[in-house]
């Protein structure tokens, strides 16, 4: 555990990004960008827009992704994935990202369509996430994120195969890992010095999910293979018409990780947002990020 000094000197390094999905109707469109222009003031690394299973959202992702940097100013991050593309056509897509100001990928094995089939990669597609890398890399100097897996990815056959697989993503030209959402500090922690044991030094980014509605987050953990843990069960029990408690909970739930993880050396955080800005907004400003307009205020 580091001393209390030690900890206000990691405190000053902090950095956040903030994740967003492309919104499928008006309403949800309208909270998103409410949202983005919401964080934007905080003046994180980056954010980043995901991309549909499947490539089903290609549109609406390059949309937002424009966008927001064109808007914000802010540096956008373009998720891209091999499932349902040729070579040519992912090629095509990043040279037009690149040609558009876009430097920033997070570069995606991807899931298929329908979640239950097996992962096939793509006839003249790129097969895997370090495939991928490796193409981008050969197409411009894009700054690429990948992502890891502190509990497994559910196709991965063990976590040794986990950590070696990362490592030949940073190896193809990865600058940063992005993790799943977890729970568990302590799952994290363990994940990070593995990688470290096995060579990785490019930043481990604990990707932190804060709790806006239980049961969704159960089906989420599901389809990704992340646990949660019993405590959240507990604490977030008879809560679901009861969202000014539910917000409360989930605040503490967040920044009392996010402060472990601190503690623990960590500066890079990467906020699954939900195209909600209420408690990433919160958390930030309780960790000191207030952005520029706050600070001159």
């Amino acid at each position: 555990m580091m001393t209390v000094p030690e900890i206000n000197a990691v405190r000053k390094h902090l950095k956040v990004s903030f994740e967003f999905f492309p919104p499928k109707t008006e309403k949800m469109e309208e909270t998103m960008w409410r949202s983005i222009h919401r964080l934007a003031p905080l003046n994180p690394s980056f954010v980043s827009v995901t991309y549909g299973a499947g490539g089903t959202t290609r549109d609406r992702t390059h949309g937002s992704v424009t966008r927001i940097q064109g808007e914000t100013g802010i540096p956008a991050a373009a998720h891209l994935t091999c499932v349902g593309h040729t070579k040519e056509e992912i090629d095509q897509i990043a040279r037009s990202y690149w040609n558009e100001g876009i430097r920033s990928i997070v570069a995606l094995r991807g899931d298929l369509p329908d979640a239950g089939d097996k992962y096939e990669p793509t006839p003249g597609g790129y097969a895997y996430a370090v495939d991928l890398v490796a193409g981008l890399k050969e197409i411009a100097d894009f700054d690429i994120s990948v992502s890891a897996y502190p509990e497994t990815h559910p196709d991965a056959p063990s976590s040794d195969f986990e950590i070696d697989y990362l490592k030949r993503k940073i190896d193809a030209g990865a600058k940063r890992a992005i993790t799943q959402f977890f729970f568990d500090n302590e799952t994290y922690l363990r994940f990070r010095d593995k990688c470290v044991a096995a060579g990785i030094e490019a930043p481990i980014v604990p990707g932190i999910l804060p709790v806006t509605n239980f049961a969704s987050l159960l089906k989420f953990a599901d389809m990704c293979g992340a646990s949660v843990p019993q405590r959240l069960h507990w604490r977030f029990e008879g809560l679901d018409e009861d969202p000014d408690t539910r917000r409360m909970v989930a605040f503490h739930e967040a920044i009392s990780q996010v402060e472990g993880l601190i503690s623990e050396g960590v500066t890079d955080f990467h906020f699954y947002t939900l195209n909600r800005a209420e408690l990433t907004y919160a958390i930030c400003h309780a960790l000191g990020i207030r952005g520029t307009e706050q600070v001159a205020a």
